[in-house]
C-alpha cells in the first residue's frame, strides 16, 4: 500500500477487545485516523487503542446504533467507515476504497463480507455475499437509533465495491452463547418498548421458523456443522428473544399497583 494515508476517518465502538482489536487497527493503517469509542472495558483494549495511534473516548453504552453514531460525529474528515473490531480490511479492499474516493461518484458504499463462523467462512443462510453499507460521507449519512442490528441510513446514491470485509464472527462456542445472550437481552428491550408481546409458543415457533428459514430454506445445511450449529444458535437467540420479552411484561405487572 502507498505510504500516504487516506483523508478517512475509522469509528470503531470496542468493550473488552484485547483480543480482536490489533488485527483490526492493523488492517486499517492506511486511514488517516481511527476513533474508537469504548464502553467500560475492564481489558487493554483502550490502552491497545491509544497504541496504535486510535483517538480514544470512553463513553457509557447507549445501544448499537446510538454508540456507534457517537464514534461517527467524533471523526474529522469527510469520509468514515465504520468497522467492528471482529472485522479486517484487507489489501485488495484497501486499493478499491482509494479509488472510489478519488471518484467520488456516491456519497457510500457496501461491501461484501466474508463472515467466519468457529474458522469456517460461511457461504450459505444469507451469510455470503451479506452485503452491508459501512462507507460514506459523513453529511449523508447517518446510523440508525437501533439497539441491535442496526444500520445506516443513507441520502444519497449507494455503490458497491467488489472486494469484502472480513468478519471473524465467533471465534468459538463460547462467545456464541455470549452473543445469544446479550443480542436476546437487547432485542427484547427493544420490543418491549415498541408494545410487543409474547408467550412460550410465540417464542417457540418464531424460533423453530428461523432455524427452518436459515438451515433448510437458505441452504445453511451447505456449510456443514457449522452450519447446523449457527442455525441451533439463531433459533435460540430468537427463542430467548422472545422468552425475555414475555419476562419483562411478567415483571411490569408484578411492578404495577393493582
Amino acid at each position: 500500500m502507498p505510504s500516504d494515508k487516506l483523508p478517512l476517518s475509522v469509528a470503531i465502538i470496542t468493550r473488552n477487545e484485547e483480543d480482536r482489536l490489533p488485527e483490526c487497527l492493523a488492517s486499517v493503517a492506511f486511514a488517516a485516523e481511527v476513533v474508537v469509542v469504548d464502553s467500560d472495558s475492564t481489558d487493554r483494549t483502550v490502552e491497545i487503542a491509544r497504541e496504535f495511534g486510535a483517538v480514544v473516548y470512553v463513553e457509557p453504552w447507549q445501544g448499537f446504533g446510538r454508540q456507534k453514531q457517537l464514534a461517527i460525529d467524533r471523526c474529522r474528515h469527510d469520509w468514515v467507515l465504520v468497522l467492528d473490531a471482529d472485522e479486517r480490511v484487507g489489501v485488495e479492499t484497501q486499493w478499491e476504497i482509494r479509488e472510489v474516493l478519488a471518484a467520488g461518484t456516491c456519497v457510500a458504499y457496501s461491501f461484501p463480507r466474508k463472515n467466519y463462523f468457529c474458522g469456517r467462512w460461511l457461504r450459505h443462510a444469507g451469510w455470503w455475499p451479506d452485503r452491508v453499507v459501512r462507507l460514506f460521507r459523513k453529511d449523508s449519512a447517518g446510523m440508525s437509533e437501533r439497539s441491535v442490528h442496526e444500520s445506516l441510513e443513507v441520502h444519497g446514491p449507494v455503490g458497491a465495491l467488489r472486494y469484502p470485509l472480513i468478519h471473524y464472527a465467533n471465534k468459538d462456542l463460547a462467545q456464541t452463547l455470549d452473543k445469544v445472550n446479550h443480542y436476546s437481552s437487547a432485542g427484547a428491550n427493544e420490543l418491549f418498548a415498541q408494545g410487543e408481546t409474547a408467550s412460550v409458543v410465540k417464542a417457540l415457533l418464531r424460533a423453530v421458523w428461523a432455524f427452518l428459514h436459515g438451515y433448510i430454506l437458505r441452504g445453511g445445511f451447505l456449510d456443514r456443522g457449522e452450519g447446523f450449529i449457527m442455525a441451533v444458535s439463531d433459533f435460540m437467540n430468537v427463542f430467548f428473544k422472545y422468552a425475555k420479552l414475555r419476562e419483562l411484561h411478567k415483571q411490569k405487572e408484578k411492578d404495577t399497583p393493582s
